[in-house]
């Protein structure tokens, strides 16, 4: 739970940095992902799409859980796209919408609790969230309407279930794994960690 006020959720040139870090780091891995699924399709077929899905929210529930600020979890998942559109991705300019899209669905939970909650069952609901608003965006873009209903069923369900466990769940494993190393010292995982004292003293 958050110990901050409002008036501190203006970001501090170091977070700033960190988000930027975060998605030029995710930008690479979404890119290295896109090749794993293009070979994984090749074998499965479409539906190979949301199960891999849940990864490309990771960037946005990664840094928010770190961050723990209002647009963390957009600006994550749209620099992520920009940069990834830079290193040359074949998706071109449409994969800043899609990140958009995403980035919202994961952003969109996290308001709803006032910024104040990152634990492991928050980080699944903004993984399931961004799920849910990419799979909307889908339907529009490639026609879901025109398949059979229960084949969009499933592929929903698939794609729910992966942003539970690649966004939400493993999103959670990278920030445990990233704060023991102690590189997240002094950020607002840290801060709110280290407990209400502390939290006092650098909200002062």
């Amino acid at each position: 739970m958050s110990q901050f006020a409002p008036e501190t959720w203006r970001w501090t040139l170091r977070e700033t940095l960190v988000v930027a870090v975060f998605g030029a780091a995710f930008a690479v891995l979404y890119l290295a992902w896109v090749q794993v699924w293009l070979v994984s399709q090749a074998v499965f077929g479409p539906v190979t799409m949301d199960v891999f899905m849940g990864f490309w929210f990771s960037a946005s529930i990664v840094a928010a859980a770190i961050i723990r600020k209002p647009g963390v979890a957009l600006m994550a998942e749209v620099l992520a796209a920009g940069i990834e559109i830079l290193l040359g991705s074949p998706a071109g300019l449409g994969l800043l919408i899609a990140a958009v899209v995403q980035g919202l669905g994961a952003e969109l939970v996290f308001a709803a609790l006032g910024w104040k909650h990152y634990r492991l069952p928050v980080l699944i609901a903004a993984g399931m969230g961004a799920a849910v608003t990419s799979f909307i965006y889908n339907w529009f873009l490639f026609d879901y309407g025109a398949l059979e209903p229960w084949l969009v069923g499933a592929m929903f369900v698939i794609r729910l279930v992966s942003g539970t466990l690649l966004a939400g769940v493993l999103g959670h494993l990278i920030v445990e794994a990233l704060y023991r190393t102690g590189v997240l010292r002094g950020l607002r995982i840290d801060i709110e960690r280290r407990g209400p004292g502390f939290a006092a003293q650098a909200a002062q």
